[in-house]
C-alpha cells in the first residue's frame, strides 16, 4: 500500500461525484450474472459501492470494506439511493482479518498493493472462502504501466499471470487471462487498459 494510504483515499473519494462511476465493473458484473446460487459475497477494497449495490440487487448479502470514511459515505448513499442493504466497514486493507470459510464469493477487483503485501493478503482471501466458493479478480497487469486509464504508476504494484496464479494455485482455476479492454468506469478509470482477469473455485463444493 504504502503511498496509497488513507488520506490519500479520502482525498480521491471526496467529491460529489463517483469517481468509478455508478455502475457495476463489467467483468465482476457478467460473472455474478451466471452465479444461480447466491449467498455470503465479500468486496474488499470496495470504494464508493459500485459493486457491492449490484450485488445486493441480485440478492447477494454483501459485507464490503475499504480504509476512506469518504467511500463508506458515498457506498451507503448509493445502497440508499437503490433501496438496499450493505455491510460497508472501514478497515485497513494490510491489516483485515477475515471469518475463515464464511464466504461464498470474494470479487477483488481493482485492488493493488506492493508485492511484500498482496501475498499475505491474497491468502486471507483464500482463507475466507468456503468450499466450492469462488474468486473473481480484476486487476491491471504490469502492460498497463504508462498507460493513463487507472490504476497504480508504480510496477511493483501491478500484477503478471504468474503472480496470480502462484497466489492462488489452491483453486481450481476456471478462468485467468491478459486482456486489453477499454475501460469506461466513471473519470478515474477511462481508456485503453490491460487488465487480468481470474476466476477461481476452492474445491470441496459447489456453487
Amino acid at each position: 500500500m504504502s503511498k496509497y494510504a488513507n488520506d490519500f483515499w479520502d482525498e480521491r473519494y471526496s467529491s460529489k461525484d463517483y469517481v468509478y462511476g455508478e455502475y457495476p465493473n463489467h467483468f465482476l458484473k457478467e460473472q455474478l450474472d451466471k452465479i444461480s446460487s447466491l449467498g455470503k459475497l465479500l468486496l474488499p477494497g470496495e470504494g464508493e459501492g459500485r459493486n457491492a449495490v449490484y450485488a445486493a440487487k441480485l440478492g447477494w448479502k454483501v459485507d464490503a470494506f475499504d480504509q476512506s470514511v469518504n467511500a463508506q459515505n458515498k457506498a451507503l448513499k448509493l445502497a440508499q439511493k437503490n433501496k438496499v442493504k450493505i455491510n460497508y466497514r472501514i478497515v485497513d486493507l494490510t491489516k483485515f482479518v477475515p471469518l475463515k470459510n464464511h464466504y461464498d464469493a470474494v470479487a477483488i477487483i481493482f485492488v493493488h498493493f506492493s508485492q511484500e503485501f498482496s501475498n499475505a493478503f491474497h491468502k486471507k482471501i483464500l482463507d475466507s472462502l468456503k468450499p466450492g466458493g469462488k474468486i473473481i479478480l480484476e486487476v491491471f497487469s504490469k502492460n498497463q504501466l504508462g498507460k493513463n486509464s487507472g490504476g497504480p504508476q508504480d510496477l511493483a504494484m501491478l500484477y503478471t499471470l504468474d503472480d496470480i496464479k502462484n497466489d492462488f494455485d489452491s483453486l481450481k482455476t476456471i478462468l485467468l487471462e491478459e486482456v486489453n479492454i477499454f475501460l469506461d468506469e466513471g473519470d478515474k478509470h477511462r481508456g485503453d487498459a490491460s487488465v487480468i482477469r481470474f476466476v477461481g473455485e476452492k474445491v470441496g463444493g459447489t456453487l
